[in-house]
């Protein structure tokens, strides 16, 4: 009796593909052997600002040299507290602009004189970072500060005593990322250049030598 149902087992067909069974097959985990471009500015960096702020300062420790540690854009947006649709653009185009989810900023207190209420939505901001604090760097000066009108450099005052400098910009439209036809109102903006420098003249030479385009003194 156990010889026949050994026997039967043996002769039970397999399930094949087509009949409920597994493919025979194993789908192949697809993995990109292209490498992931870094962004020039660091090299610009490394190659050229490193060399060119130890000659000027005469740096004796390699992390004495000063360097971008972070850049920061900031909407603020008074429209808003009539008009809390702007809120949406506003992110929309920051977005865009810097490849990240922006951040919504909210007053801190009420303003009754301004109709602003605590809480009450008045701007967007991104933080940037790495990899894409450069590529936007790059992209401010190489695209967006040419497309101003009028364009004559940019302020060499707005430091803040300590190597950070905050340049303004009167329209979002300067970045190629924006379609002019898509937009509801020009927007201002504020872009924050956070660095490790211990004063004014050495931030202005770092920026000057990553190629911000400074007012002549």
């Amino acid at each position: 009796m156990a010889d026949e149902k050994q026997e039967k087992k043996e002769k039970k067909p397999r399930k094949g593909k087509g009949e409920g069974g597994g493919s025979e097959h194993t789908h192949a985990k697809v993995v990109s052997n292209t490498e992931a471009a870094a962004p020039r500015f660091i090299a610009k960096y490394a190659k050229e600002a490193v060399p060119a702020l130890v000659k000027q300062f005469g740096y004796t420790n390699p992390m004495e040299v000063p360097r971008l540690q972070k850049i920061i854009i900031n909407m603020g947006l008074g429209a808003a507290v009539t008009n809390p649709k702007i809120i949406d653009s506003a992110v929309d185009e920051l977005r865009a602009i810097t490849g990240q989810k922006p951040v919504v900023t909210r007053s801190r207190k009420a303003i009754a004189s301004f109709k602003l209420r605590a809480g009450l939505p008045i701007g967007a901001m991104v933080t940037l970072r790495k990899g894409r604090m450069w590529e936007f760097l790059d992209r401010l000066i190489s695209i967006g500060l040419p497309r101003m009108r009028d364009f004559r450099g940019v302020s060499r005052r707005a430091f803040d005593g300590q190597g950070n400098y905050t340049l303004g910009l009167k329209e979002q439209i300067i970045f190629p990322e924006i379609n002019y036809d898509r937009i509801d109102v020009i927007k201002g903006l504020n872009v924050t250049f956070v660095t490790s420098a211990n004063s004014d003249e050495e931030g202005r030479a770092l920026l000057q030598h990553m190629g911000m385009p400074f007012r002549a003194a």
